[in-house]
């Protein structure tokens, strides 16, 4: 995913992931193809640190795990100003290439659900998603959120139970 091996016919093939993740050849090459990689030789070597350890310092790349209630806080962080709509695709198993892959590939923010690989020996939790982004967009996204929280809006997301009257907040909202 981060070009430290070609991405060359054998592995285009999906010969590795026929029977296991595809029933078919032609699906897992449609598979490979399909992820968002940086092209080969572009890195050498993966480090990976706490962003509060300031060890790699910037990072090409920093990624956030978080429920999806923090998620969209973060996401709408980062459309606070400069307005634009963010996009992101599934190619399924092999969720890094959606996330980290596509980031360092494009220089945008890239959202996965994490995959079965990133849960089981990664230790992600059930209920966390992923997003992959440049320490400029990181820093976007908190200054973003901090105007938000001046609004009223941030994590947790209080919701309005079924003893209340939303039209107050609605009001405040839409009015």
């Amino acid at each position: 995913v981060i070009g430290l091996h070609p991405q060359d016919d054998e592995w285009l093939s999906g010969h590795r992931m026929k029977g296991v993740w595809f029933e078919t050849l032609e699906d897992s090459s449609a598979h490979q193809e399909a992820m968002d990689c940086v092209p080969f030789g572009s890195f050498s070597a993966m480090a990976v640190s706490p962003l509060s350890a300031k060890r790699l310092d910037p990072p090409d790349i920093c990624m956030i795990y978080a429920t999806p209630a923090q998620m969209i806080i973060l996401i709408n962080g980062l459309q606070w100003r400069g307005y634009k709509k963010l996009e992101w695709g599934c190619v399924g198993e092999s969720a890094c290439a959606d996330s980290w892959g596509r980031a360092l590939k494009t220089g945008e923010p890239s959202l996965s659900i994490p995959c079965f690989a990133e849960r089981r020996y990664g230790g992600v939790m059930e209920d966390e998603l992923l997003m992959a982004l440049t320490p400029e967009d990181l820093l976007v996204a908190v200054e973003g959120m901090e105007y938000l929280a001046r609004n009223g809006l941030r994590y947790p997301i209080p919701n309005y139970g079924i003893q209340s009257d939303a039209r107050a907040g609605l009001g405040a909202s839409y009015d």
